[in-house]
């Protein structure tokens, strides 16, 4: 309440109800150690709740993670204090996940409880042997994504998984019975799950459901009734005490209520002794495991896979030699998967999956096993037609640790995932996205399946590396790219249609790496430098040689990463792109989608060819030809621009 009040915003209301439950939960059944929050075995609680901050930020404090401080709890949600908002995992140690869009939180945790079932069939139980506890809200509960997660929690029998729902029957806008009438108990047995409830504010009853839910063999979800807002006389239980602070009345009439005598942020040393003791109680069980880690044949292996460092020994220099011997014209969906068969085998934390498009995603390599309720050890996933829940479970993969996870989809079904990738890049998640049928190359399936804007979008999303690469060599490349990237996710846009090699010859370098360099100089006077991705390099490398015949020098650079190429050296850049007018130097970009935003890259008096309306239905080739995205078309309009 205090601190809801120093900020003058926030939601006291689901802090004050949870606050029973949280108690037990965390003094009889977490598992954790304050004085190492990384340790590996720990249970991993998820706030999915996220808007009710302060109960996360309130546990933390209390059971002595070196931070929040009081200092920090009391400057709640303001410039410089980790105690956002809403939690966010780089700020503290102790919030598993960055949460506040609800549902994505519980469908992290199903992520993170596959991720510990995986991890226990190749290590054991001496190194992972762990819960994931997850408290949830109504809004949680009702958002689609829980819908996807949930099942497929219930399909895979993640029995690890616990999920306490504040059953407090109120949203923002009143009752939860002006919006929603269904049975969620019995939805959640309809998943496989199982369900138990229990009285919120009644600690010996629900010590009682979290044991019989920790015992059982199925996900759980334990129903706990509560009064939102508990304590504050004049509000608990309606929708005013949801997302506002009480007002210095209503918390000094709530202070009476709960007999809380001391000031604001002083908390009564008894109350601290008993909170500390149960920070401490973890400090003998991690004690145990590490001296079990000592001792396990595969303790080297277990800490590399968890500390996120890739095998030593390198695959992508002998791939690439199988390619520069013998250049194969396909597509990149296909390259993909070509280069997966030997990433999988050199690295076993990568865990794949496709949402229900293997066969047109190419995302499993023949070695892979299914990941399935009777065999965890499986390194893939099959998610069914749940593009959201994917890519929310692949992040809470990704922050349990331990493996690398990957999944695919059509590009145009981004828009489905787009709030869990935009997790993944706010919270720095390592997370592979392998998104095909990159443009209106997938042909006659039409405009509902050809991404136009999702490109342009992607790229304007902070901290996600979106790579889109013109041939085998490139993709295998930028899978190396993203496989060494740590702090966050990236996307592969790959293509249906086969694409010609570029690339035959050793480079010396991981020249993707760069996000875009010299594929052709100009043979004549330079005049034009044509910019592309994708499946379109081979266009601008065609429309190169059209414009050399006519005396035009012509470079071609491909560009299968903006946010590669924009983190380059300045000299590189300008090297590759030289800043001189158009009339010196004309730029001129081809893509297969939308325009917006390469202007950065043509500057505004350049050229771009590329797609501002909807596609259409129609073979590839002559989608291309309609939309003039040929050499055959580009080339005269090039000529004209230069006034040739």
């Amino acid at each position: 309440m205090d601190a809801v009040e120093a900020a003058n915003s926030g939601h006291p209301g689901m802090p004050m109800g949870m606050a029973d439950a949280a108690t037990v939960l965390f003094a009889e059944q977490m598992k954790f150690d304050p004085a190492d929050p990384h340790w590996p075995d720990r249970d991993r609680f998820v706030l999915s709740a996220g808007h009710g901050s302060m109960l996360i930020y309130a546990l933390l404090h209390l059971t002595g993670y070196a931070r929040p401080t009081i200092e920090d709890i009391a400057n709640f949600r303001k410039l410089g204090s980790p105690c956002a908002g809403h939690p966010e995992n780089f700020e503290l140690a102790g919030v598993e996940c960055t949460t506040g869009p609800l549902g994505q939180g519980l469908a992290m945790a199903v992520g993170m409880a596959i991720a510990e079932r995986h991890l226990n069939a190749g290590f054991g139980d001496e190194l992972v042997d762990h819960r994931t506890w997850v408290i949830a809200g109504d809004g949680c509960l009702m958002e689609g994504v829980n819908h996807e997660a949930a099942g497929l929690a219930g399909h895979l029998k993640l029995g690890r998984l616990n999920v306490l729902w504040d059953d407090n029957r109120i949203t923002i806008d009143g009752a939860v019975s002006l919006s929603s009438s269904e049975d969620i108990a019995a939805r959640y047995a309809a998943y496989g799950w199982h369900v138990v409830a229990c009285d919120g504010h009644d600690m010996a009853d629900v010590s009682r459901a979290l044991k019989e839910a920790a015992a059982d063999a199925r996900p759980s979800l334990i129903a706990c009734r509560t009064i939102i807002g508990k304590g504050a006389p004049n509000v608990a239980g309606t929708s005013k005490v949801h997302g506002a602070a009480l007002g210095a009345a209503e918390v000094a009439a709530a202070r009476e209520s709960l007999v809380w005598t001391d000031e604001p942020f002083v908390i009564p040393q008894p109350i601290r002794d008993g909170w500390a003791e149960i920070g401490r109680r973890g400090a003998a069980p991690h004690a145990a495991w590490a001296e079990r880690l000592k001792a396990h044949p595969q303790a080297a292996e277990f800490s590399r896979r968890m500390a996120g460092d890739l095998p030593a020994e390198d695959w992508l220099a002998p791939y690439l030699d199988t390619l520069y011997a013998n250049p194969p014209k396909v597509a990149s969906r296909k390259a993909s998967e070509m280069a997966l068969e030997a990433m999988t085998a050199a690295m076993p934390e990568m865990l794949g999956g496709s949402a229900d498009l293997t066969s047109s995603n190419l995302t499993k390599a023949k070695a892979q096993t299914p990941f399935t309720a009777d065999d965890a050890a499986g390194r893939y996933l099959y998610y069914g037609i749940r593009e959201f829940g994917m890519s929310a479970a692949m992040n809470g993969m990704a922050l349990h640790g331990g493996v690398i996870p990957y999944g695919g989809t059509f590009l145009v079904f981004a828009d489905y995932a787009r709030g869990a990738i935009r997790l993944s890049a706010l919270q720095k998640a390592r997370v592979v996205y392998v998104m095909t049928h990159d443009s209106i190359g997938l042909g006659e399936d039409g405009p509902t399946h050809q991404p136009i804007e999702h490109l342009a979008s992607l790229r304007a999303m902070p901290n996600l590396h979106v790579y889109r690469p013109a041939d085998a060599v490139e993709t295998a490349e930028c899978w190396a790219l993203a496989l060494e990237r740590k702090d966050g996710p990236s996307l592969l846009a790959l293509s249906r249609q086969n694409l010609r090699p570029v690339r035959t010859q050793a480079a010396g370098e991981n020249l993707s790496g760069r996000g875009a360099y010299r594929l052709r100089s100009a043979v004549a006077e330079r005049r034009v430098i044509l910019i592309a991705t994708g499946s379109e390099v081979e266009i601008a490398l065609d429309t190169a040689e059209l414009l050399e015949a006519q005396g035009i020098g012509a470079d071609v650079v491909s560009m299968p990463s903006w946010e590669r190429f924009a983190a380059q050296p300045a000299d590189y850049r300008d090297d590759i792109l030289p800043p001189l007018k158009p009339e010196q130097l004309l730029r001129v970009s081809i893509e297969a989608g939308s325009t917006f935003g390469w202007e950065r890259h043509t500057m505004v008096e350049g050229l771009r060819f590329g797609i501002d309306g909807w596609g259409a239905s129609a073979p590839a080739p002559d989608l291309y030809k309609h939309f003039g995205l040929t050499a055959d078309q580009i080339a005269p309009k090039v000529l004209a621009a230069l006034r040739v």
